[in-house]
């Protein structure tokens, strides 16, 4: 019997798996995938949000603020890629300016700080190569880039060295109410706990409708997404949006924190949970869309192009807490943009709730710091090259073009909740992200997995399941 099962290891679930971990307390995560981080959490804008577009009293707007506040010292205490590059909410010509006006009155309700309306030689100064339609925008400094891969494994693997347990190929099937809590049927085992926690993502509403009287309705809503060479990841310094409508902020145009330019996302509700195809369709929509906030965004310099879910509640806002009719069944359902803004502060407030339900105590020995993957390219030469004399596997690129060590994919490979498939590898230390979108690399990764974990070069996945490479009869290669 655990005190506290946390269903799902996305953003949102080991954001409270961390908060949890503060206190005196047993607790595991169930996750269906290989890894953590495999679903919306891998799949999207890698946006903070400052959070201005939230209606004021709603919790997408007080989790944005209070997420968004919290990242500079999160970023620190756990070595995640984080930038304050600021963000631009762009009207054309041929848009009515009260939309812009409304966007600063929510900034302002919701508290957002410093938020303003430039004008177009102000703008220009800042992002020349803004549309020539544009004429104003809302500036909102505290707009701000991460690695959302990082930024989960990060709160996982601190959660992880705090004492909570993580159950991957874990696909939770059941869930119904005992006596002292609840029993959770899986594929592999029945766990049983005191306290649920449904972070679930586009699956929440299956789990809070097998045990609550309030039944939601989570529609599956598909983003597209373009990334571009780092050749182009100049291209604008802040994140351009355009004025949002019911189907969310439109196209944005960004550059990300390893220089990259991702240009997206599109919008379409689609009754498939695991449609993550992409489509000619609304690929081609992505740049006429994005030419209207900014110009000359070099499309031909694409090298991948993705697409995620987002979990969008029919309520339209998150649904955070204990559930209706359900004592200890705590929800982080519905939660689509802003969700990774609002995942520090979201699991403050759960784990705050949980606690007190609990009647939990503080931990004195909870580490607060972890420290990522050692990148060489951040040290001098002559620390690198004494890094390399002492550790060889430093001085052997695996990927050529982000400049990888074995050394890093063997630190991806042992650390805490380690990597155990190529798209592992690739989410911790970048291997298989470059223009060749691993197509030199992927093989010799294949070979140190083999070698590490140990396992057989036939078992290794790109992502689990079966994702895996080599086919045929031959299990001796």
């Amino acid at each position: 019997m655990y005190d506290v099962a946390i269903i799902g290891a996305g953003v949102i679930g080991s954001a409270v798996a961390r908060e949890l971990s503060k206190y005196n307390v047993n607790a595991c995560v169930i996750e269906r995938e290989e890894d953590v981080c495999c679903g919306t959490s891998k799949a999207n804008s890698a946006i903070i949000h400052a959070g201005f577009d939230a209606k004021p009293g709603t919790l997408k707007a007080k989790l944005n603020v209070r997420g968004n506040e919290m990242m500079d010292q999160l970023s620190k205490d756990l070595d995640i890629p984080f930038k304050r590059n600021g963000s631009l909410v762009v009207r054309t010509k041929d848009q009515d300016p009260a939309g812009l006006v409304e966007l600063l009155e929510k900034a302002k309700a919701n508290g957002v700080p410093r938020v303003r309306i430039l004008n177009r030689e102000e703008l220009i100064a800042m992002e020349p190569n803004l549309s020539d339609d544009v004429v104003e925008a809302l500036h909102a400094p505290t707009g701000a880039i991460v690695c959302p891969f990082h930024m989960t494994i990060a709160f996982a693997e601190n959660a992880y060295e705090n004492g909570v347990e993580f159950f991957l190929n874990t696909k939770v099937e059941n869930i119904e109410k005992i006596q002292d809590g609840y029993k959770i049927s899986t594929n592999k085992q029945v766990i049983e706990a005191k306290v649920v926690v449904n972070a679930a993502g586009v699956y929440s509403d299956v789990f809070n409708n097998m045990v609550s009287s309030r039944k939601l309705q989570v529609i599956a809503r598909k983003g597209e997404y373009m990334l571009l060479d780092k050749a182009a990841g100049c291209h604008v310094n802040q994140t351009i949006f355009q004025l949002p409508s019911k189907m969310g902020k439109g196209v944005l145009v960004s550059p990300t924190v390893h220089g990259n330019l991702i240009v997206g996302p599109t919008a379409c509700d689609i009754d498939d949970k695991e449609g993550t195809n992409t489509t000619q369709k609304y690929l081609d929509s992505i740049g006429p869309a994005a030419a209207l906030s900014v110009k000359n965004v070099p499309l031909r310099q694409v090298i991948t192009s993705f697409a995620g879910l987002r979990a969008h509640e029919v309520d339209g806002d998150f649904v955070i807490g204990e559930a209706e009719g359900a004592e200890g069944f705590f929800n982080a359902a519905g939660v689509e943009s802003p969700g990774l803004s609002s995942a520090p502060a979201i699991g403050e407030l759960l784990a705050g709730q949980i606690a007190e339900k609990l009647s939990l105590s503080k931990k004195d020995n909870f580490k607060a710091t972890r420290k990522g993957i050692l990148n060489p390219e951040k040290l001098t030469m002559e620390e690198r090259n004494a890094l390399i004399k002492e550790q060889p596997a430093y001085g052997n690129i695996i990927c050529r073009c982000e400049m990888i060590s074995e050394g890093e994919i063997l630190d991806a490979i042992h650390r805490p909740l380690g990597a155990r498939s190529l798209d592992g590898v690739k989410r911790r230390t970048r291997a298989g992200m470059g223009r060749c979108q691993s197509g030199f690399c992927s093989p010799r990764t294949m070979e140190i997995l083999a070698r590490e974990v140990p396992m057989a070069m036939s078992d290794i996945s790109k992502s689990g399941g079966k994702s895996t490479y080599i086919v045929g009869t031959n299990k001796n290669i």
